[in-house]
């Protein structure tokens, strides 16, 4: 793809029960655009997705969270699934992880239930965001303006709702990525 996006580094945060669709889609088009993708996780090894209704296929971690730091970034990805999201949102070092994103500007797409990670960062107040419906009440008492589209964008924040909106939500991650400045993949 183009040279724009080559040299960019994507943060992909999961653990196990992430929701499978949700984590595969969205690395098979940024790895397609030609743009470097690292697993993060809280544990070595493999992680373990969620296929709707039963336990899916096993993923290679490349990176925990207790070795990363968001310079090394241009943008971080988080799939939902409610497990994955739960144990995720408990991890103080990837609400930190997120939060510096955050606070750094840079891009942070998030899809069904991965919105409630974000709450924990206490950095929602005043956005525009969608999710999953079972978490709208709670982004709402977070202060987010909750609304009910495919894919949302606010100042860098990309949400969807569900697998359904996977081919919109991929297309705003690398639309967003070609705006971004490189970050260089060396470390």
């Amino acid at each position: 793809m183009e040279k724009q996006l080559n040299k960019k580094r994507v943060a992909v945060i999961a653990t196990d029960g992430f929701e499978q669709s949700e984590f595969e889609t969205p690395i098979k088009a940024l790895k397609e655009a030609g743009i470097l993708v690292d697993v993060i996780s809280s544990k070595e090894g493999k992680i373990k997705g969620w296929k709707e209704t039963e336990w899916g296929d096993k993923f290679k971690v490349d990176k925990t969270i207790d070795n990363v730091s968001s310079t090394h970034y241009a943008m971080l990805v988080l799939p939902g699934g409610v497990m994955n999201s739960d144990t995720l949102r408990m991890n103080k070092l990837v609400v930190k992880f997120v939060a510096d994103f955050m606070k750094q500007g840079k891009p942070i797409a998030a899809i069904c239930h991965a919105g409630s990670i974000l709450i924990e960062t206490g950095l929602l107040k005043g956005k525009q965001m969608t999710s999953y419906k079972s978490i709208k009440t709670d982004l709402i008492n977070a202060g987010v303006n909750w609304v009910d589209e495919e894919v949302v964008v606010d100042n860098k924040l990309i949400t969807s709702r569900s697998p359904k909106d996977l081919p919109a939500f991929c297309k705003t991650i690398i639309d967003e990525l070609k705006e971004e400045i490189p970050v260089s993949v060396d470390e």
